[in-house]
C-alpha cells in the first residue's frame, strides 16, 4: 500500500489519524502529500502537482498512478467512516 498513518495524538480517548499518499520526488526521496490539497496535476513529461497554496511538487509517478492512490485513499476513508 502507499498509505502512511500519522498519529497526531496518542491519548487513548482522542486519536486523530491522517492518511496521506506517498509520491517520489525526482531526487528519489519519498514525499507525503495530502490529496485534499491538490488543485491540479500536469504531465510534461514529469508530473507537476500544484496545491491549493500555490506550491508545486514535481514527482516521478504518472498522473494515473497518483489518481489511483487518491482513489484508494478515499475508499479507505469511506471504510473508516463505516467503522465508527
Amino acid at each position: 500500500m502507499h498509505f502512511n498513518k500519522i498519529l497526531l495524538d496518542d491519548k487513548p480517548n482522542r486519536r486523530e489519524n491522517i492518511i496521506m499518499i506517498s509520491v517520489t520526488r525526482l531526487d528519489g526521496k519519498k514525499y507525503w502529500i495530502n490529496p485534499h490539497m491538490i488543485e491540479s496535476m500536469e504531465q510534461t513529461p514529469d508530473l507537476t502537482i500544484t496545491f491549493l497554496s500555490g506550491k508545486k511538487v514535481v514527482v516521478s509517478e504518472s498522473a494515473q498512478e497518483v489518481i489511483d492512490r487518491i482513489v484508494s485513499y478515499r475508499s479507505k476513508l469511506e471504510f473508516s467512516r463505516q467503522d465508527l
